[in-house]
């Protein structure tokens, strides 16, 4: 027991802010689930469903730069209350609008951009929140326990979700939200102290010297710039994936709503299982091996098994074995990261991997939808009695299919391609 307590106790802070936060994710993803099947309904379309995450990521993209540099001179406390605050107000918004009938498709894309102004401002002040609460020994740990929380939500946010929209209705969701997201800003606002960073520069910086030194820390570490490179176009896979997905399983045959939550669960439970793995691993002898061969893994199997089962079995299966390598994959990439920028810039550089890393989501999810309404279907739709039809089936899902298998090859080039960057090997030394 005392060797548990000596464990531990160093990672109090960090674990009671890490689990409170993480069940008021629970609470969010619950909304946005809600929120899709209800959009889908309303619409029908990917490249409506799919304009919801666009909406929220542009924001975070456009603003990033500002925003890092601004988080870094702000108190991380406050600016997490404060924007956490702001999206509890947006979701009590949402719920008016439906109480009232009033709710369309529009009014969601707005809130969602609010809502990712907001992000782009907690997200960096959460980050470096994160490594000044914990001693750098447990900097592998914490990537483990972060994937496992993930996977955690997405395992019950479909099945709770579903039940609880279906059976009480988009309001009692909303109501869910509201009271996880009571329960983390009064843990983070009374139980929570996050030490003050200890400025190296006693020489203050204007906003805008600020930005640069993010991206001059990239120019002259091009190592971590390729690995955000890197991310960048697996991000424009897998936001094409997302956008897709329910394009895929709600109007398929043997699919529907359950079949969609089934999906989500059994990725979350894969990547559980890799959370897992992951906080049982030793550090590897080579994290830039573990992140390249970790994705090509998960790009080179799912995304096949959507394009070629026609049934959730194995839909299910592709899930598993697309999925429970990535908490791995996420636990190596952010300790490299946290090893390698000093903290008194990872606002900043963070800030600037939000940019870089995450300019290609909003356009993945817009071609995921605009590809499966206006070319994949229409084209699936000419081809009655056509072999594609073997391969893909037929009917409205279809044109998802030949998209999922387009981008399985997609996502397979661009591993193998940037397998031998030898910026990103650098990192190694």
């Amino acid at each position: 027991m005392k060797k548990y307590r000596d464990t531990f106790r160093p990672l109090g802070p960090f674990l009671l802010l890490w689990g409170t936060q993480a069940l008021s994710a629970l609470g969010s993803g619950m909304t946005g689930f809600a929120l899709i099947l209800w959009s889908y309904g309303q619409s029908g379309s990917a490249l409506m469903t799919a304009l919801l995450s666009v909406c929220s990521y542009a924001p975070y993209v456009v603003m990033s730069m500002l925003s890092g540099a601004l988080s870094d001179r702000w108190n991380k406390k406050v600016t997490m209350l404060v924007c956490d605050a702001f999206a509890v107000l947006c979701t009590l918004t949402v719920l008016v609008l439906y109480k009232a009938n009033s709710l369309q498709v529009w009014h969601l894309y707005l809130l969602n951009a609010l809502n990712g102004l907001m992000n782009t401002f907690q997200q960096p002040a959460s980050d470096v929140s994160t490594t000044l609460l914990l001693p750098e020994k447990y900097f592998q740990k914490v990537g483990a326990l972060k994937g496992f929380s993930n996977s955690l939500t997405t395992i019950l946010t479909p099945v709770l979700a579903a039940a609880v929209y279906t059976l009480l209705g988009l309001d009692a969701v909303i109501w869910a939200d509201v009271f996880t997201f009571a329960v983390a800003f009064a843990v983070l606002l009374f139980g929570i102290h996050i030490p003050k960073i200890e400025q190296r520069k006693e020489k203050k910086e204007t906003v805008w010297q600020s930005i640069r030194a993010g991206q001059d820390y990239l120019k002259k570490h091009p190592g971590i710039f390729h690995v955000m490179l890197f991310l960048a176009a697996i991000n424009f896979t897998a936001s094409i994936y997302n956008a897709a997905l329910p394009a895929l399983i709600l109007p398929h045959p043997r699919g529907g709503e359950n079949a969609l939550g089934l999906q989500n669960a059994v990725t979350g439970t894969a990547m559980l299982l890799g959370s897992l793995l992951a906080l049982k691993s030793k550090t590897p002898k080579s994290r830039v091996r573990v992140i390249c061969n970790t994705l090509l893994l998960s790009m080179c199997t799912e995304n096949f098994f959507l394009a070629l089962g026609h049934h959730s079995v194995w839909w299910a299966v592709g899930a598993v074995a697309g999925w429970i390598a990535i908490p791995l994959m996420n636990t190596n990439l952010d300790a490299l990261l946290r090893h390698y920028i000093p903290v008194d810039i990872q606002g900043r550089v963070y800030a600037a991997r939000n940019t870089f890393q995450f300019f290609t989501i909003p356009l993945g999810y817009l071609a995921g939808g605009f590809l499966v309404d206006k070319v994949f279907e229409p084209l699936m739709a000419e081809k009655s009695g056509h072999f594609l039809n073997v391969l893909f089936g037929t009917g409205k899902s279809s044109g998802a299919a030949m998209l999922f298998f387009c981008i399985a090859f997609l996502g397979t080039v661009t591993c193998l391609i940037f397998r031998k960057d030898r910026h990103i090997w650098e990192l190694e030394k």
